[in-house]
Parts: C-alpha cells; structure tokens; sequence
C-alpha cells in the first residue's frame, strides 16, 4: 500500500469537537524524496522507492552516494519501497504529510521497544503459581511444570518460557489521523503506536 517513512515524536492528547479528551501520537511524516522507481519491464514491479531524514555524507559508502546523487537528493538515512499509488511520481520527487487525509485510517509498522530478559510473567502473561503462604519460598512468578517426564521425556518447542522480550516488527492497524499539520510535517494518530521516541516508522494507507 502507499505511505511514508515517519519519524515517532511522542504522544499527547487533544480534544475533540464534543469535548472528549483522545490520546494520540504525534508522528513527523516525511517530506520523502522519491530516490528510484521500480517498473514493471525492468523490475518486474511497479514501487517507489522514498528516502527519509538526511544522514551526513561522511557517514555514507561510495555506494549510497552514488544512489542518492542519481536521485538529486541528499543522502537519507532511512530507505523504504512503498506501491499502490494513485498519481505518477518521477525520481526526485517529494512527497508530504498531505498525502493523508483527516479522519481516514492507516497502518502503522515499526520495530517495538526492547525489553531485555524477562520473565513468563511479564513476556505472556502467566498468573504465576503456587500460594504466598504455607512455606511458599520464592515460586510466585515461576512458569510451573513446562512438560511430562518419562514421557514424551523432552520439552516441546515453542513453550512459552521465560527469554529476551520486544525487538519485534510490529503492525497497528486501523488508526484513525486526528489531525494534520502540514507546516510541520505532522500527523497525529489516534492511540499508541510501537517503538521509542526518535524511532523510525510506516505509515500505509
């Protein structure tokens, strides 16, 4: 689907027309430099292909230099291809936060906050057993018996243990854009979306 490379800001709230406080997020959607178009006769489809945020050109290979100069841009940090567009784009282009519309709803993908090694608890949500009387010793958060013994005399895979949380690529979808502040390049999105602040994300329609 169509979209852009945004930039997560942080959350906040406003209020609607009737009064009712809404949380939302506060996303810096491009502008993004149209830096390659996929085509059907030579790529076997149709994408185009945005850059976003610029990234100093010291920091950049020979290889990314050479690909943004054909694109007459500056070297971007983010690259992300993007296809189902409505209006023709060429190489160099730039496309804004009014690519959205107030009121309608997009999809949201971003990388989700690491959380580190954590616990059944905490990583799938176990109730923890065992009571916290009677002797108990430390046992109120552990994940219980994980299989049988003699047989099938193993652990099967994917039981849910404890082990490193977050880092994941997750999809939000269906978020409505509450409000659109174009000379700002900024978008603001009902609820929460994943990742930390200054991290880097999608928007689909």
């Amino acid at each position: 689907m169509s979209g852009l490379i945004g930039k997560k800001i942080g959350m906040t709230s406003i209020f609607n027309d009737s009064g009712k406080n809404i949380p939302c997020t506060v996303i810096e959607a491009g502008p993004c430099v149209v830096t390659q178009v996929r085509t059907e006769e030579i790529d076997g489809y149709s994408a185009l292909q945005l850059g976003f945020d610029d990234k100093a050109e010291k920091n950049a290979i020979k290889a990314e230099k050479g690909h943004f100069k054909k694109a007459g841009s500056t070297v971007k940090r983010k690259v992300i291809e993007f296809q189902g567009y409505d209006k023709e784009y060429k190489i160099g282009d730039s496309i804004g936060v009014d690519h959205f519309q107030e009121g309608e709803y997009v999809d949201v993908s971003a990388i989700s906050k690491g959380k580190g090694f954590q616990g059944v608890v905490k990583r799938h949500g176990f109730a923890g057993v065992g009571q916290a009387t009677h002797g108990q010793h430390n046992r109120l958060r552990a994940p219980g018996s994980i299989g049988a013994a003699s047989y099938p005399a193993r652990v099967f895979k994917g039981m849910k243990m404890a082990g490193r949380m977050g880092g994941n690529k997750i999809k939000v979808m269906n978020l409505r854009v509450l409000k659109i502040v174009p000379e700002k390049n900024l978008i603001l999105l009902k609820g929460c979306v994943p990742g930390h602040k200054n991290s880097y994300l999608t928007i689909e329609k």
